[in-house]
């Protein structure tokens, strides 16, 4: 009885043995085929049943690190990215085969706090959108103490303290009136006397730097216009300047070199170029913007200006235009070589060749003694034929080959991506000195498949790629007089330019190697015969045909983000003063300067005939010089 049961449990604990085995084996080609959770999951029910199989837990313990930490960083990139839903799948995905993880709990964590931010993230945007700046700050404030690293709160809290930033930094508005409209009519009136009638509309105070001529005058006719246009008009055409000395005081001062010079207030800011090189973006600012005070950081992609308020916002607008990602594109490649081969051997292979000899008492082949020779016997001769005598030849072999690379590369915008699959084979070269030294070096051979490609993304996501494709194998062995073994490689190789659409794939094909040889060895003469020359002969048959396709389909991931229109056409000042100018086509008014000239008198004209229309009335809201 004893005896029955110690049976029963051998018998049981090789049936559990043997499960395991088994489970181990669906796990390991789970895992190996990819579906890691599925293989994962196979080995921890096995396990479960096991739990002494020593081998199946090390293999299942190790390969759920591996996954679990995988699984970790697919969800932390998607929730770089902000991908929420993948972020917490992926995360869920970990959890499962180790619950206990701190990191795995953390980016739950993340993935909760971002979600519950996402609502008031959006507020600040349509508060920003709105221009209420201040509640769009204040809830991304509110978000940031929640979440510190939480990206879009941080970008609208960066665009509200910039634009806060440039109106205290803007000349001050000087006075709600300059907003209002004035019309004014005065000819050739001196330009004191017209910013004394702004001043009485709009309570600012001027005053004039000593050089500035006191009977410098003006002709303004303007209907309708704003005070702070009127102003400019006045100061472009006297070649006259204005600095700003409080909120409801105007400077006014010649507009010359030195005087800018002593007046001008300069700006000095800091550019952080995300994605531009800042040595070619300080050769755009000197070119354009005419700045010569500038620094550049290339550790910290830096570029410090310092040049007048004008001068900086314009060099802000061209660094928006230049400074954008560069466009990347996702590559997927697949590589087919389709071979196919056929032999055949059919036929009765006879001896090519027959011998015979004679052979004399001393044993020696092809001597024969003088007595022999006149006592020749059949025991003397020999007939030599191959063996076997007799070949019957019944072979044939069909092959075929389909040889697959599927890579997917991701490259930037005008960057060469390189692919090698396949072996280096080693070239051993010997040199000998004149001394008689001999040495040897090795270099190594590529061998198999090269790919390389660059594309250039369009600004319509079509993608323009070369291409450049080789194909290369051992086809022989040459060894040298000096033993050296060198190599006969075949290649075939294409390079070509294409210009896809996105998710377009593009077929290259007609890389065809084909050889055909036949052969045949036949029994003269008896192998001319008709239908029984077949017994006569042997035929050897060998077709080889390979050809290489490339399929390739560009995804665009990255496109550049063309700036607004506003951006990427805007007033540059004049010549002489980059920067300065209005924010667009003037209004429809009237300015002409006369020359500076002394007061004379009054000379007697004729009469002149009346004009063809009225003459215009001098405003009577406003005062006219006597």
């Amino acid at each position: 009885m004893k005896m029955k049961k110690l049976i029963l449990f051998l018998a049981a604990a090789a049936l559990l043995g043997c499960a395991g085995q088994e489970a181990l084996k669906q796990g390991q080609h789970l895992i190996e085929a990819g579906n890691e959770e599925q293989g994962l999951m196979r080995l921890e029910e096995a396990l479960k049943h096991n739990p002494n199989d020593t081998e199946l837990r090390n293999y299942y313990l190790r390969h759920r690190a591996v996954a679990v930490q995988r699984f970790l960083q697919a969800g932390d990139n998607a929730r770089a990215a902000g991908q929420l839903d993948a972020a917490e799948t992926a995360y869920q995905k970990a959890q499962r085969f180790d619950a206990d993880n701190a990191n795995v709990k953390a980016g739950l964590a993340a993935v909760a706090r971002e979600r519950a931010s996402l609502s008031v993230v959006r507020e600040a945007e349509e508060a920003y959108k709105r221009g209420e700046l201040d509640t769009a700050l204040n809830k991304a404030k509110e978000v940031l103490q929640a979440n510190p690293t939480q990206r879009d709160a941080r970008a609208i809290a960066r665009k509200v303290e910039e634009q806060k930033m440039k109106a205290e930094q803007t000349s001050p508005q000087l006075a709600a009136a300059l907003k209002d409209t004035i019309t004014i009519e005065l000819r050739d009136a001196p330009v004191r006397t017209v910013f004394e009638l702004l001043s009485k509309k709009s309570g600012l105070n001027f005053v004039y730097d000593r050089d500035v001529p006191p009977d410098l005058r003006v002709t303004v006719f303007v209907k309708d216009t704003t005070i702070e246009e009127v102003i400019r008009f006045v100061l472009v055409t006297s070649q006259l300047e204005r600095r700003v000395l409080n909120p409801n005081t105007v400077l006014i001062y010649p507009n010359t070199p030195n005087k800018a010079q002593a007046y001008r207030e300069l700006t000095v800011k800091s550019f952080y170029l995300a994605n531009a090189d800042v040595k070619q973006t300080a050769n755009m600012v000197r070119s354009l913007a005419k700045t010569r005070d500038l620094f550049v950081d290339e550790k910290l992609n830096l570029l410090v200006v310092r040049d007048t308020p004008e001068a900086i916002r314009m060099v802000e607008k061209l660094i928006a235009n230049h400074d954008l990602a560069e466009p990347e594109v996702m590559l997927e490649v697949e590589v087919l070589e389709i071979g196919h081969s056929q032999l055949s051997q059919i036929g009765v292979e006879w001896p090519g060749r027959a011998a015979l000899g004679v052979q004399g008492a001393a044993g020696v082949p092809g001597q024969i003694t003088g007595t022999e020779a006149q006592n020749l016997s059949s025991g003397m001769f020999r007939l030599t034929v191959s063996d076997p005598l007799i070949a019957l030849n019944l072979r044939q072999q069909a092959g075929r080959t389909n040889v697959l690379a599927n890579p997917r590369i991701r490259v930037k915008n005008k960057e060469k991506a390189r692919i090698h699959i396949g072996d280096k084979v080693p070239v051993i070269t010997t040199t000998a000195g004149a001394t008689g030294f001999v040495s040897e070096s090795v270099n190594y051979l590529d061998v198999g498949l090269k790919l390389e490609v660059e594309p250039l993304v369009h600004l319509e996501d079509d993608v323009g790629i070369k291409v450049g494709l080789e194909v290369s194998n051992i086809s022989n062995e040459v060894k040298t007089g000096s033993g050296t073994v060198a190599y006969q490689v075949g290649t075939r190789n294409t390079n070509t330019t294409l210009r896809l659409r996105d998710g377009e794939t593009q077929v290259l094909a007609g890389l065809i190697s084909d050889e055909d040889r036949r052969s045949a060895q036949k029994v003269p003469g008896l192998a001319q015969l008709p239908v029984l020359g077949r017994l006569f002969s042997s035929d050897n048959d060998t077709v080889n045909k390979t050809e290489v396709v490339l399929l390739i389909t560009p995804r665009v991931l990255r496109n550049i983000e063309r700036p607004g229109v506003r951006l990427e056409e805007f007033n540059s000042g004049t010549e002489m003063d980059v920067g300065r100018g209005g924010g667009g086509p003037l209004p429809p008014v009237s300015i002409q300067q006369s020359p500076v000239q002394r007061p004379q008198p009054a000379a007697p004209q004729a009469p002149r005939p009346p004009a063809a229309g009225p003459a215009p009335k001098p405003d009577a809201r406003e005062p006219q010089p006597q």
